[in-house]
């Protein structure tokens, strides 16, 4: 499963398109009418304006798996790194065979950058906005994440990541290409305090040689 594009709420539009197109250095798309959209490997990153909503999101950017302390350095100069519970800026994911490490955007989102080694995506190149290969993660949130994990499932074919979780607070679609991330309210986003919040999401996924089109709100 490859996720195309996302598409999220911002309070401050022009500070976000601050952060992603000057700090991260995110090529932008187009802007206007409320909306700008960022080229982020192989998948758009969409912001929508909204007004006093003060939105949560988390999501995650696949980078090339031999780049994730160089990544980690070139990230420390542009933003804040959130440290994990053992006081350290990356976090091992055995049961996916990956490592992470996150940072806040100018809206105060989750954003990881995380290295799954099954892929082999190895690069050559000095690590740069350009080496961000797409987006892979997009946190969603519901009452019930087994139910709505279900009714995906059979709208939309969508699996169950082999490698899991699968919990009634805390479930997982799709695979290492491009991951639903489906969370209870009653969860803080790993590896913050931040609780998972239910705000609007559209999804432009490709799976099986489908385009399928998600609004969840």
């Amino acid at each position: 499963m490859r996720i195309k594009e996302i598409e999220l709420l911002t309070d401050n539009l022009k500070e976000t398109e601050k952060f992603y197109s000057e700090i991260l250095g995110f090529k932008k798309l187009n802007s206007g009418s409320g909306k700008i959209s960022f080229r982020t490997g192989n998948s758009v990153l969409v912001f929508n304006k909204s007004v006093n909503l003060k939105p949560k999101y988390h999501f995650a950017f696949n980078i090339p798996c031999n780049k994730l302390t160089e990544a980690l350095e070139w990230i420390k100069g542009k933003t804040e790194v959130i440290k994990n519970p053992d006081d350290e800026f990356i976090s091992d994911f055995k049961n996916w065979n990956a490592k992470a490490f996150y940072f806040y955007d100018n809206n105060g989102y989750i954003v990881e950058f995380i290295v799954r080694y099954d892929l082999e995506n190895f690069s050559d190149k000095e690590f740069d906005s350009d080496s961000v290969q797409s987006i892979s993660e997009i946190g969603i949130v519901t009452d019930e994440p087994m139910k709505l994990a279900e009714s995906f499932n059979e709208k939309y074919q969508l699996c169950y990541f082999s490698k899991g979780p699968k919990r009634a607070d805390f479930t997982v679609l799709g695979d290492d290409n491009g991951l639903i991330v489906i969370s209870g309210q009653e969860r803080n986003w790993y590896p913050t305090n931040d609780r998972a919040e239910k705000h609007y999401v559209k999804m432009i996924i490709e799976a099986d040689n489908r385009l399928i089109v998600i609004e969840f709100n």
